[in-house]
């Protein structure tokens, strides 16, 4: 049971991710390949605050997601000088950047040794110690992410974002402010992204850069992209099919000498055949702003 608590936890937090991702690359079709950057800021943030400085928990992610919002607003005014690839390469540098700071600032993140020691979230003297309480918890901010996520792509904002990545020249015609649409959106993605952070990290008690490298950014645009560009709930779904997918791989039973490349191999070849029948998404036919109208 708490095998499978701790499974549905790692599937919301996912979920979280993914969802704030789909603002950015979904709806304003900014390919970002720093997601786990600004997750990993949500992360370092509140594990500083509270293990250093002994901050709650409601005082941690106002300011995890404030500094990771800032950062977001850095890259993105660098990142937007530029287009299309090059874009998409000056993100995945920004990563890169991200990763060594975790990794080689001994002073403020412990370098590779973690932050170990990362106390259980406390709200109004309650803690939330056991999974199924965690569960809870991860739960109604899954849910409160969505709703405001849901209004914001409903909202005229959403629709400019939803031209801007059809033809942005048009857009501009009309008088739009295209390019602090895009940093907008950029930015409440990388502050929403904070959120699962902080939740990781005091649900683990302990986080290493290791969690918030290249491969996670890739992993979380994976679960957009196969859910549907944009589709919030195509991201929940694949979020919780691409989490589960290598845990279910496990209980098949091979030697140990080949179970872990085939476990490999099945998940790649998963992949591409989820990318041939849901070439759209999980939703296809919810793709093309259903969820607007």
């Amino acid at each position: 049971m708490e095998y499978i608590l701790h499974i549905v936890i790692m599937i919301l937090l996912y979920v979280i991710l993914s969802q704030s991702l789909t603002i950015t690359s979904g709806y304003s079709g900014l390919i970002s390949l720093a997601h786990a950057g600004f997750y990993g800021i949500g992360a370092y943030t509140s594990a500083i605050l509270s293990v250093n400085y002994g901050l709650p928990f409601l005082l941690t992610l106002p300011i995890a997601m404030l500094l990771s919002g800032f950062s977001a607003v850095l890259v993105s005014t660098i990142a937007l000088r530029t287009v299309d690839d090059y874009f998409i390469i000056i993100t995945l540098g920004i990563q890169v950047v991200a990763f060594s700071i975790m990794n080689n600032w001994m002073d403020l993140t412990n370098g590779p040794l973690g932050i170990p020691g990362i106390p259980a979230i406390s709200i109004l003297g309650f803690e939330f110690t056991s999974k199924i309480s965690f569960l809870l918890l991860t739960l109604a901010l899954t849910i409160f992410v969505f709703l405001i996520l849901r209004n914001i792509t409903k909202s005229p904002f959403g629709r400019i974002l939803i031209a801007l990545s059809e033809d942005e020249i048009f857009t501009k015609s009309l008088g739009k402010r295209v390019y602090q649409a895009k940093i907008a959106s950029f930015t409440l993605g990388g502050m929403f992204a904070a959120i699962p952070g902080v939740l990781y990290a005091h649900y683990i008690s302990y986080i290493d850069p290791t969690s918030f490298t290249i491969d996670e950014s890739i992993f979380i645009l994976s679960i957009v992209i196969i859910g549907g560009m944009r589709n919030l709930w195509g991201s929940a779904i694949a979020a919780a099919v691409l989490v589960i997918l290598p845990e279910a791989l496990r209980f098949l039973g091979m030697p140990s000498n080949i179970a872990a490349n085939m476990r490999q191999i099945i998940y790649g070849l998963a992949l591409v055949i989820m990318m041939f029948k849901y070439s759209k998404g999980f939703l296809s036919k919810n793709y093309v702003g259903q969820e607007n109208k």
